[in-house]
């Protein structure tokens, strides 16, 4: 069985950092994408970044400069570096896994396996 174990919310001011850690057990494809999604009351899920097995990584335009995704495949770990933060990227952060998403990086309905969440909330 899949799970997905993530970390590292927390409140902080803007203009902060913080940093995210996703835990990956039971996954045995041979590749993989992996992705942190975010979704605030009332709003859609949101894809933030995006990184393949091979350390291709895509970014959603207003966290571009400010947020880093990153993998240790050796621990199974994904990460999400977080700085300059906004009050507007307060929300339930998710990592997110699947075998293959295409072109479909962002597309929450491309990935098979979630965590539970994680809070992140920016004071102004």
């Amino acid at each position: 069985q899949v799970q997905l174990v993530e970390s590292g919310g927390g409140s902080v001011q803007a203009g902060g950092s913080l940093g995210l850690s996703c835990a990956v057990f039971g996954y045995t494809y041979s590749t993989h994408y992996m992705a942190w999604f975010r979704q605030a009351p009332g709003k859609g899920r949101e894809g933030v970044a995006v990184i393949d097995l091979a350390g291709r990584s895509r970014y959603e335009d207003s966290v571009k400069g400010r947020f880093t995704i990153s993998q240790d495949n050796a621990k199974n770990t994904l990460y999400l570096q977080m700085n300059s933060l906004k009050p507007e990227d307060s929300a339930m952060y998710y990592c997110a896994l699947g075998p293959w998403v295409g072109v479909r990086w962002f597309d929450s309905n491309a990935y098979k396996y979630w965590g539970q969440g994680t809070q992140v909330t920016v004071s102004s």
